[in-house]
């Protein structure tokens, strides 16, 4: 996958059923991960281990952190320090990449 131009937005598709995703690559606690989720679909609360950004490809998410929570579109970026509790709600049908470093 090295040295290879790649269209983020075909990596992954939208399927029934549980949110999909694709690691692209990863090092320790750090990894690039693009996730495909449909709308109304949850990612349950969790915890990251490292800083983690998404960056929204298309569609528009919600992500919970405690009693804030922020809506991040097509083309933004939202980013956010380890060990913090949040869950993801998909507002349309989204893909985003996930960056923890």
């Amino acid at each position: 996958m090295f040295y290879n131009v790649l269209k983020v937005k075909d990596l992954i598709d939208l399927e029934d059923g549980k949110f999909q995703k694709k690691v692209l690559m990863e090092n320790n606690d750090s990894s690039l991960t693009v996730i495909a989720i449909k709308k109304d679909e949850i990612i349950d609360t969790h915890t990251s281990v490292s800083d983690a950004a998404v960056f929204v490809i298309d569609g528009k998410i919600e992500l919970h952190f405690d009693a804030e929570k922020f809506t991040v579109d097509k083309d933004e970026i939202l980013m956010f320090k380890k060990d913090v509790q949040h869950k993801v709600l998909a507002l349309k049908d989204s893909k985003f990449l996930l960056i923890k470093i």
